[in-house]
């Protein structure tokens, strides 16, 4: 996140209270949807933030190095 202290806090506190009110309002099933969709947010954010694309990633994540088909 940006440069300004404090930043991961804020959206930390705002995630909580996200999730809160799905658990809240919605019952376990939400409040789970809604984690689940907050990951993945923060997951796309990162990738951005670090400039990686999905298929960078991806390759990383099955262990090639991204050089071309694996055999």
């Amino acid at each position: 996140m940006g440069g300004v202290p404090g930043d991961r806090g804020v959206v930390g506190a705002a995630a909580g209270m996200a999730l809160g009110f799905a658990g809240w309002f919605g019952g376990f099933g939400a409040f789970l949807l809604v984690g689940a969709l907050g990951a993945l947010g923060w997951l796309a954010g990162h990738l951005v933030d670090r400039g990686t694309g999905l298929r960078e990633f991806l390759d990383e994540l099955a262990g090639g190095g991204g050089d071309g088909p694996r055999p």
